[in-house]
């Protein structure tokens, strides 16, 4: 009987710490974080959605394949470029891309990522407008996309040049305006506007130069999420040493 009482003691304590063992694992698993990474709703070719509804772009492939480069786990929330950065101030989300430039004020209320890609400003017209430069928009409405390097450029130059800004939320209300003639020309990243006309999703022309030369990073609310910035700085540099930067750019900017 004693040698059977051992036994079951014995067998007890090995179920008991195979048990614990179980139940720390399924604790680790359950206890990574996933960062919530914000981002703009229609900024081709940086974020868009494709046919299947699927957020896709240059953003939206940089992050995916930095995070699982580093081994971390994301949710991405397309809600506008604006509500993004709000929710990156209040927390409700644990940072942002969305071709946002990387500047002193804004630096103010975020810690940017090493930049990640290299944009600017131009004017985009109609394709039959006769406007060929700053000079012919006197008098004129330009439409701009708030709080954005757009939008920071037109309203530079408003006063010199004589024209007025309306201000809009979405890129794609941006772009129906200048098409639906309710303004005569338009202020828009570079590279997103030579996507839509390259993809001929836009019948507009570029009669300026490109302006403003600017840096694209990743940020977070300042003092915060220290972690998550390191891991996209490194995740960055090991896709750029391996050839996978270049071909997710070259992906949404070599069009046909």
């Amino acid at each position: 009987m004693k040698k059977l009482f051992k036994l079951l003691v014995a067998l007890a304590m090995v179920m008991c710490l195979a048990a614990c063992g179980s139940s720390s694992s399924s604790s680790d698993s359950s206890d990574a974080k996933t960062y919530t990474i914000a981002t703009d709703t229609t900024f081709a070719p940086f974020e868009f959605a494709d046919d299947a509804g699927e957020m896709v772009g240059i953003d939206m492939d940089l992050i995916r394949a930095i995070a699982e480069d580093q081994g971390i786990a994301i949710k991405i929330n397309s809600v506008g470029f604006d509500a993004a950065m709000t929710a990156v101030e209040s927390g409700e989300a644990d940072g942002m891309i969305a071709g946002m430039t990387i500047n002193d004020a804004r630096k103010e209320k975020y810690d940017f990522s090493d930049p990640y890609y290299t944009s600017g400003v131009t004017l985009a017209v109609r394709a039959d407008s006769n406007i060929k430069g700053y000079e012919d928009l006197k008098g004129k409405t330009v439409v701009a996309k708030t709080s954005t390097s757009g939008y920071e450029f037109a309203d530079s130059i408003a006063k010199k040049y004589g024209f007025s800004i309306k201000v809009v939320e979405q890129s794609s209300v941006m772009y129906e305006d200048l098409k639906n003639g309710e303004v005569d020309a338009l202020f828009e990243d570079t590279p997103v506007i030579k996507y839509a006309i390259a993809t001929g999703q836009q019948d507009f022309k570029l009669p300026c130069e490109n302006e403003s030369p600017c840096e694209y990073g990743f940020a977070v609310k300042k003092g915060e999420n220290a972690e998550l910035l390191a891991a996209f700085n490194k995740g960055l540099a090991n896709l750029k040493a391996n050839g996978k930067y270049d071909e997710i750019v070259d992906k949404y900017t070599k069009v046909d």
